[in-house]
């Protein structure tokens, strides 16, 4: 199941991702903020032969994201933790290198706000999101996610699918103006 965007597109992650998949990881620039890996890329690799038997159960989906010029992979992002009882999933493992597009970060926000909230028919996100990931946090914010709590480490959200509904039109247009 691809989903594509103006200058991105998603593909479910494979096991043969695990070497990309685990540099992005490892990367101290993109790492700082994600769970900790193991050094051994042998137990990515493990660990996406385990989510392949998830995602065919349909319980989560994890991308491998590409630019579209020349399929160059991106960076990853991941929708889990479906809440079936409560109507919600979460968004995360999202990691874009230095050779995203320019609108990379919206693109991947739309594609899988409509993924989840479309095609997947919830109604919220709920997401946590580590209280020094100031960016992160703004991001989410401007977008209309609501905080709802905090842990020690992490702020906790609420993103309805309404309040993505009045901002998706401005970021599509904000994608489509270069």
């Amino acid at each position: 199941m691809e989903l594509s965007c103006k200058t991105i597109y998603f593909r479910f992650a494979q096991p043969s991702d695990a070497q990309f998949i685990h540099a992005l990881r490892m990367d101290e620039t993109y790492n700082k903020h994600l769970s900790k890996v193991d050094a051994d890329v042998k137990n990515q690799e493990k660990w996406l032969f385990e989510y392949k038997k998830r995602e065919a159960l349909g319980q989560e989906y994890y991308y491998i994201v590409h630019r579209k010029s020349d399929s160059i992979p991106i960076g990853t992002v991941r929708v889990y933790d479906f809440l079936k009882n409560e109507n919600s999933f979460c968004w995360g493992s999202w990691i874009l290198n230095e050779n995203k597009t320019k609108y990379a970060a919206l693109e991947c926000t739309v594609l899988i706000y409509d993924f989840a909230f479309g095609k997947l028919g919830f109604d919220r996100c709920h997401m946590d999101m580590r209280k020094d990931n100031l960016k992160i946090i703004e991001y989410h914010k401007r977008l209309g996610v609501k905080i709802i709590g905090e842990t020690e480490l992490d702020l906790l959200g609420h993103y309805y699918h309404i309040d993505y509904l009045k901002v998706r039109e401005n970021i599509l247009k904000t994608i489509n103006s270069h």
